[in-house]
């Protein structure tokens, strides 16, 4: 029997954590740039519309809850990723663990699913 070694552990909990966020982080980035880029230039085109008057009173509404929608969808994508992120580091630490344990006993441990699979 081999013993767990903490410090080897805490560099590979580390490790496996920063590979996951290092890859949704370049992800939530490119995603957010292009989203918040796309909601500036919709909001730009319905102050324009609004100032020359090619948007109304009437249609005022319908164009400002556009962008509403706009960026209430935003939240929720980016939520949803942030979700799947932490799941992804769980599951990394998880196998990690289990691996780090298995080999110090000797035993075959089968890895948890997170309880949001």
């Amino acid at each position: 029997m081999t013993t767990l070694d903490v410090n080897q552990l805490i560099n590979d909990l580390q490790a496996a954590a920063t590979g996951v966020l290092n890859a949704d982080v370049s992800t939530f980035r490119g995603f957010s740039q292009r989203q918040v880029a796309a909601i500036a230039q919709q909001s730009e085109f319905v102050a324009t519309g609004i100032a020359t008057g090619q948007i109304t009173a009437d249609t005022r509404d319908f164009f400002l809850d556009g962008i509403e929608d706009m960026t209430k969808s935003f939240a929720n994508t980016l939520r949803g990723l942030v979700m799947v992120t932490i799941e992804k580091v769980w599951n990394a630490m998880v196998g990690v663990i289990w691996k780090a344990i298995s080999t110090a006993t000797g035993l075959t441990l089968p890895v948890p699913v997170h309880p949001a699979s």
